[in-house]
């Protein structure tokens, strides 16, 4: 399932009856030559050269090609774990050092908590134990599988995949700078930046002694002690893997509740279930220094509480950044221009301030999620080759956050409803679910619906609980189709099942917004 999930993402994108042509085998360290027939229009190598063999760069890569009939190629570094200024892999942060392997993680570390479940259903068992070298093993076994799977997609649509960094030399050229350090340029009608994002440090002294997502997916072992900066997705994500695979675990978080962003029910459900899983949660703090004796230990110290002393692994889950220069792309000399974060600035199309540039993805800080780069490359190709302009739309993106329990979420919350001066009913039901009645887990699922008063449209599901992503994905199809209140009403619902709900509540918990 894990496996169809990922490469969905790109096999609906070839064309099996797309024009063929004989590819160039490129040398083993110098970037591949281009092939010798030309771009469309007989100016340049290519039609298209994309920066970045991520889900956006490779979505709109093959649409290019196999759908539009343009001559493409795409520049990506070579495959490595661990991001850097030299190396990065086909697949891009999604398959190799993100959604991928930490679902992998949370799955591997989920069944710890299974195991506990199970005694209260009558199960009697040794205690398991997690070999992680074992999953470690298999993950970066799966990953490699997967890279080698978009080199393949890529062939398969007659992209050239060029090994190396691209920086552009004018709104036409791009420099290939090989993995043995050898240069060439290539031409293009139109270049496409995709370059993904890469995860940040505090700028606090001892930041050098903390670690990032990037290392945390390649540990060799779990460390005994670890402590997790941040309340975002990837921090909470990360706490629940490394205290289910057996970690004394602390979370550090600024504000009250994590997940700063998303409705505040599901904020404080989620800040709830991390301290009855066993995590330590240090809400309300701010990290100010990390210190590392000479055993190793490190020890961080926060501005509220005490320090939390004698840890193996201190992890930054404190956001990510537009990837704009690692390794220097060249937008500033052809007129690139960058928003105050950092990110390429863009308009609704995608096209950047300079003609015949183009972005997509986490590079542009949109909407970062991996589906999104691939709606939006594929809105690129329609817009650039095929005669027809297209917006991308973010209205009702789902999301999903791999806490445990799991989180799903589609539309607006209650904040933002409010903030529009909208009248909304909201509709709330809080309950420990029917297998806890059992296992005894001292747990509560959340689920919220949002309906416009006005309308009756629904406007916002939100869900805590355990399948909550796999939910959402059906709900995101039901508010994309314009679900209305009495719509949800009149469906029956599936018992016994948490998501059924959905289609149970009938009396509003409150009215918010406008009158």
């Amino acid at each position: 399932r894990l496996v169809l999930t990922a490469i969905s993402c790109i096999s609906c994108m070839g064309n099996k009856n797309s024009r063929s042509r004989k590819e160039k085998p490129s040398a083993p360290s110098a970037p591949s030559a281009p092939s010798a027939n030309m771009s469309k229009c007989g100016k340049y190598d290519y039609d298209l050269v994309t920066i970045g063999g991520g889900s956006g760069g490779v979505r709109a890569s093959r649409w290019a090609a196999a759908n539009a009939g343009q001559k493409v190629a795409v520049i990506e570094m070579p495959f490595n774990p661990l991001s850097s200024a030299t190396a990065g892999g086909l697949g891009g942060t999604c398959v190799i050092r993100g959604c991928v392997p930490k679902k992998l993680f949370v799955f591997g570390s989920g069944f710890h908590h299974d195991f506990e479940d199970a005694r209260g259903f009558g199960w009697d068992f040794n205690e398991p134990k997690l070999d992680w070298k074992v999953l470690q093993e298999k993950k970066h076994k799966e990953i490699t599988r997967l890279n080698g799977i978009y080199g393949n997609m890529l062939k398969g649509a007659n992209v050239d995949s060029i090994e190396g960094s691209g920086k552009l030399l004018d709104n036409h050229t791009v420099q290939v700078t090989g993995p043995d350090g050898s240069t060439r340029n290539v031409t293009a009608s139109n270049i496409l930046i995709a370059t993904g994002g890469t995860a940040n440090k505090l700028n606090i002294p001892g930041a050098e002694f903390g670690i990032t997502s990037d290392e945390a997916l390649t540990l060799d072992e779990v460390p005994k002690k670890v402590v997790v900066i941040g309340g975002g997705f990837i921090a909470v994500e990360f706490a629940g893997i490394f205290n289910a695979s057996g970690a004394e675990t602390h979370i550090v978080y600024r504000q009250p509740t994590p997940l700063r962003g998303f409705d505040e029910d599901v904020r404080t459900t989620v800040g709830e279930n991390l301290s009855k899983r066993g995590i330590n949660v240090h809400a309300g703090a701010n990290p100010v220094k990390i210190e590392k004796a000479a055993s190793g230990k490190l020890t961080l110290t926060l501005d509220k509480g005490g320090p939390v002393e004698e840890c193996d692994l201190v992890m930054f889950a404190t956001g990510r950044s537009p990837n704009t220069n690692r390794p220097d792309l060249g937008l500033k000399e052809v007129g690139v221009e960058l928003t105050k974060s950092g990110a390429i600035k863009v308009d609704e199309f995608s096209r950047t301030t300079a003609e015949h540039v183009w972005a997509v993805g986490d590079v542009t800080n949109r909407i970062n999620l991996t589906p999104v780069a691939l709606m939006e490359g594929g809105a690129f190709v329609a817009t650039c080759f095929q005669d027809n302009p297209t917006k991308p739309d973010y209205e009702y993106v789902p999301s999903a956050v791999f806490s445990q329990p799991p989180v799903g979420t589609v539309g607006l919350t209650e904040e933002q409803v409010v903030q529009k001066g909208m009248s909304c009913d909201v509709y709330i039901s809080s309950f420990k679910p029917m297998k806890s009645a059992l296992s005894g887990r001292d747990e509560k699922f959340l689920l919220k619906v949002i309906v416009d008063v006005p309308t009756d449209r629904v406007v916002g599901m939100h869900m805590v609980g355990a399948d909550s992503s796999e939910i959402m994905q059906g709900m995101a199809v039901a508010l994309k189709c314009g679900c209305t209140k009495k719509q949800l009403d009149s469906t029956v619902g599936i018992h016994p099942s948490s998501a059924e709900e959905f289609v149970t509540m009938r009396t509003p918990t409150r009215r918010v917004g406008s009158a």
